[in-house]
């Protein structure tokens, strides 16, 4: 049987936390003689998000963590992996709308990531929604205003 979220026991000590699909670990800060809290997504090897972590009354220990610390922790960190994920996809996904000798046209650049043999899918789309080429060019294609027209103009020809 496979656990959901709902069956895993939530650990809540002072520098320990789960819940929420989140764990806030709070570790000795490695820079200098802080703390800082580690947030790591259930299921992911690495922290998405590590912060500053606030010193206690004494001035050596870290203040333990609460729910309201690890409420906003969450919420921090599912906004920090959300903002993450949208410039990646801005990154690989990138589209732009001209002017050419035929019409208006939208170019599409879809960036593949692969690590051997990283490349991009060029294709152009006319008002209707309609496929007009669709090309594989280098990954490190740049797209803007000019290459866009310049390739509509030229009868979708695969870019050099």
């Amino acid at each position: 049987m496979t656990e959901t979220p709902e069956d895993t026991p939530k650990i809540q000590e002072p520098r320990l936390w789960t819940g929420d699909g989140w764990t806030a670990r709070v570790i000795k800060n490695e820079d200098d003689d802080g703390w800082a809290v580690a947030m790591v997504k259930d299921g992911e090897p690495e922290p998405a998000l590590v912060g500053p972590w606030t010193m206690g009354r004494d001035k050596k220990n870290p203040k333990p963590l609460d729910g309201n610390a690890f409420n906003t922790l969450v919420k921090t960190a599912n906004e920090f992996v959300r903002r993450h994920e949208q410039q990646l996809h801005a990154t690989l996904h990138q589209s732009i709308t001209v002017t050419a000798s035929m019409g208006r046209v939208t170019v599409n650049l879809d960036i593949t990531p692969d690590e051997d043999n990283p490349y991009a899918t060029l294709s152009a789309q006319d008002d209707g929604g309609d496929t007009l080429a669709e090309v594989k060019v280098a990954a490190g294609f740049k797209l803007n205003r000019s290459t866009a027209v310049a390739w509509a103009d030229g009868g979708f020809a695969k870019p050099r």
